[in-house]
């Protein structure tokens, strides 16, 4: 039987689709970089949402204050967030950095070097 797409999945995809035209379209901060949402995940009470996103072109220690940056910021990208969902409640959003899209180009970058 096929697993079902749940409530908290259906949640998720939304959320990161919202977030996402948030920060690209409504956030005017400057400490932010170009910030990518990879993946939200929400609990499957609805309370918490970690939302895991990459940094383009930057070293460890922007990679870290944008993460910051977005915690700081949390409670403001909630509420417009809420606005352009229908939902009674929204998630407390949690911030994490994803280091698989470095990790990735890092074993990119090794099997280039293993071909030559």
């Amino acid at each position: 039987m096929a697993k079902e797409y749940g409530r908290s999945e259906r949640v998720s995809s939304q959320m990161q689709k919202e977030l996402a035209y948030v920060l690209q379209r409504e956030t005017e901060d400057s400490r932010l970089g170009f910030v990518t949402i990879n993946e939200v995940i929400v609990s499957k009470d609805l309370a918490v949402a970690k939302i895991f996103i990459t940094v383009l072109n930057g070293d460890e220690q922007n990679k870290l204050e944008n993460v910051k940056v977005l915690n700081e910021l949390a409670p403001i990208l909630r509420h417009q967030v809420a606005k352009r969902m229908r939902l009674r409640h929204i998630s407390e959003f949690r911030f994490y950095y994803d280091n698989s899209f470095d990790t990735g180009m890092r074993i990119s970058e090794l099997l280039n070097k293993q071909d030559k």
